[in-house]
């Protein structure tokens, strides 16, 4: 592939997400909407129906393999900072029984469901050779997913992440991502290792070591580089490159332990030792390459991995009863989790509708799913359609719960009462 060609793809897509974004953040969605429904348009479904000849030409499989290397770095990149994120994050400590009961639920409900609708899905839309549970299980999991990231911008941007329910939500999104990221391991590492349950035991075995030397090991090491050469937060060239290196070694390990490079990113970046100013000072550095310039071409990647099949026939109904299901699942969790933890019917349906916000995590785990055989176009396309619908509607289901006026009193109120 020629760099002409892989800057011509990195200028389509990098334009067709901010003007998608744009679109999308005018009329009341988070950006990243409009980033996921870009990568769709790019896809078969839109751009490939409309200009084929454009579309095969420009990225035709030959061509993608640049696009793939790069997004697979956006990923692990936008990971580290999740696992950072979800060490900083002050609702779990705060709020631990009720976002554990709430977090519990938001995966329970959507996993039962997710298994009881995958005896419907598995003869029509498995790949040949994956067996019942693998497909079932990797359902569940992919059910059961809420966007930590993607919930909190919903919050920042509505002035609501210190009212009871924002609260609440980001403590039990953290509860929920930790569930639903082990499943998938476990159930990636069952598919990938190609030795059935002894592969599986091996992964397992690998992941202990891992985890045993980055918290008994790196952690205390980075914890002496950080505190000795980064005392301010700041870290310097060779803090940087030193954090680098032990991030692409952790993601090469799992991606090696035949799990995707994302669980060793996310690892790693929980390992590292608490500190508000790392966080912003990493983030800061990390975020704008990772989500402006290489997250819009894993969206890319995904759209180009859907299929028009997934809109004909009896696929339509297939999709329906996901989006449904996953819709349902999502909220009735969240809001009974609510209940049992003694908040009022507002907050509880409102606390469901944030839990129903799926975004990029989803595209991740339907991208993991994808590359380990688990699932197909089709499955893969009727996922992206409900990643996108999920994380839509939670911003008019939360209007609807709450009210505009109410919301905003809330909001007001919770500021005020963080003042000193």
């Amino acid at each position: 592939m020629s760099a002409t060609s892989l800057l011509l793809q990195l200028i389509v897509i990098l334009s067709t997400a901010r003007i998608c974004g744009w679109v999308l953040r005018h009329v009341g969605q988070p950006g990243v909407v409009g980033e996921m429904a870009a990568g769709l348009m790019l896809g078969p479904v839109v751009m490939g129906a409309l200009f084929p000849s454009l579309h095969a030409q420009l990225f035709s499989k030959s061509h993608l393999e640049g696009l793939s290397s790069l997004s697979t770095v956006g990923l692990v990149l936008f990971m580290f900072v999740v696992g950072l994120e979800l060490r900083a994050t002050q609702g779990v400590r705060a709020q631990l029984k009720a976002a554990g009961s709430v977090g519990a639920l938001s995966v329970i409900v959507p996993m039962v469901l997710g298994l009881a609708i995958s005896p419907a899905l598995h003869p029509a839309l498995a790949p040949a050779g994956v067996g019942f549970w693998p497909f079932a299980l990797f359902m569940a999991a992919a059910l059961s997913i809420t966007a930590f990231p993607v919930m909190a911008r919903i919050l920042k941007d509505r002035g609501l992440t210190r009212t009871p329910f924002g609260q609440l939500s980001l403590g039990a999104a953290a509860v929920v991502d930790v569930f639903a990221w082990i499943l998938l391991a476990l159930v990636v590492a069952l598919a990938g290792a190609g030795e059935g349950y002894t592969g599986l035991l091996k992964t397992t075995a690998g992941v202990a070591v891992l985890l045993a030397v980055l918290f008994f090991g790196l952690k205390p090491a980075f914890a002496w580089l950080l505190r000795t050469r980064a005392p301010d937060g700041e870290p310097s060239t060779t803090v940087m490159a030193s954090l680098m290196i032990g991030l692409l070694a952790c993601a090469m390990v799992t991606e090696w332990l035949h799990l995707h490079a994302v669980f060793g990113a996310f690892l790693f970046g929980a390992c590292l030792p608490r500190d508000d100013r790392l966080l912003s000072s990493l983030t800061e550095r990390i975020e704008p390459i990772s989500i402006v310039v290489l997250m819009p071409l894993f969206f890319a990647l995904a759209g180009l991995g859907t299929t028009t099949n997934a809109f004909s026939g009896a696929s339509i109904g297939a999709m329906l009863l996901i989006v449904a299901v996953a819709t349902i699942g999502k909220l009735a969790g969240g809001a009974i989790g609510a209940r049992m933890a003694g908040y009022g019917w507002r907050d509880s349906l409102a606390t469901g509708s944030l839990m129903n916000a799926r975004g990029l995590m989803e595209l991740i785990v339907m991208k993991i799913g994808l590359d380990a055989g688990l699932i197909g176009p089709e499955l893969f396309t009727m996922l992206l359609v409900m990643a996108l619908v999920t994380t839509a509607m939670t911003g008019p289901l939360i209007n609807l719960v709450m009210g505009r006026a109410k919301a905003s009193t809330e909001a007001e109120e919770a500021e005020a009462r963080a003042k000193p």
